[in-house]
C-alpha cells in the first residue's frame, strides 16, 4: 500500500474550552507526569475515539514535552489510533485459527464492499476496518466483530448481508428523525 493510496482526510476537530476541560481532567489525574504517558493517551482515545492531532500538540505544550515524543509513544502501540474511526467499527480477526480458514478473503471482501482498507474509515463516517491478530474466539474462526457483535464462521458470501443490516439501520434512524422534524 502506498501513501497516495491512504483515503486520509484531516479531521475537523476543535479544541474547544469543553475540549481543554476534559484534557485537563486527564492531565491532573496523572499529574502530568510523563511516566503515566500511556494511560494519559488511553484516557484521551476513551474520551474522544482517537488522539487528535491538534490534542497531542495541547498536551506536549501542557506536559512539557515534545510531540515528536509523545508520536513515539503513541506509534509503538497498534491500540492507539489517529484517525476518527467510523461509527460501525469492523474488526477482522487475522490470528492464526482464522487466517488458516480465510480470514484474509473475508478482509478482502469487506474492503471492496466499502471501498476502503484496514485502518481507514469510509467518507460518510458510517464503518472502519481493523485487523486484529486474536479475538479470543477460536472455535468460531473465522470471526469479524463489528461495535460489539461478533460474527463467527464468517464467509465472504456472508459480508453483504451483514452491512446491509447496518446500512438499513443508519437509513430507518435517518428517516425517523425526518418525520420529527
Amino acid at each position: 500500500m502506498t501513501v497516495e493510496s491512504l483515503k486520509v482526510t484531516p479531521q475537523e476537530f476543535k479544541l474547544s474550552d469543553t475540549v481543554k476541560k476534559k484534557i485537563a481532567k486527564i492531565l491532573e489525574a496523572s499529574d502530568k507526569d510523563p511516566k503515566n504517558l500511556i494511560q494519559i493517551l488511553q484516557d484521551i482515545q476513551t474520551e474522544f475515539n482517537y488522539l487528535p492531532e491538534i490534542v497531542i500538540g495541547y498536551i506536549a505544550k501542557e506536559m512539557n514535552m515534545s510531540e515528536h515524543n509523545i508520536y513515539g509513544v503513541a506509534t509503538f502501540y497498534s491500540q492507539f489510533k489517529f484517525i476518527e474511526p467510523g461509527k460501525h467499527q469492523i474488526r477482522v480477526c487475522m490470528g492464526t485459527a482464522c487466517h488458516v480458514l480465510g480470514a484474509q478473503s473475508l478482509q478482502d471482501k469487506i474492503s471492496r464492499e466499502l471501498n476502503i482498507q484496514p485502518g481507514e474509515t469510509t467518507e460518510d463516517g458510517e464503518f472502519s476496518i481493523e485487523s486484529v491478530y486474536c479475538l479470543g474466539c477460536c472455535a468460531l474462526a473465522p470471526v469479524m466483530v463489528i461495535d460489539e457483535n461478533v460474527y463467527g464462521n464468517m464467509t465472504a458470501a456472508k459480508v453483504n448481508k451483514i452491512l446491509r443490516k447496518y446500512r438499513r439501520n443508519k437509513k430507518n434512524l435517518t428517516k425517523k428523525s425526518q418525520e420529527v422534524k
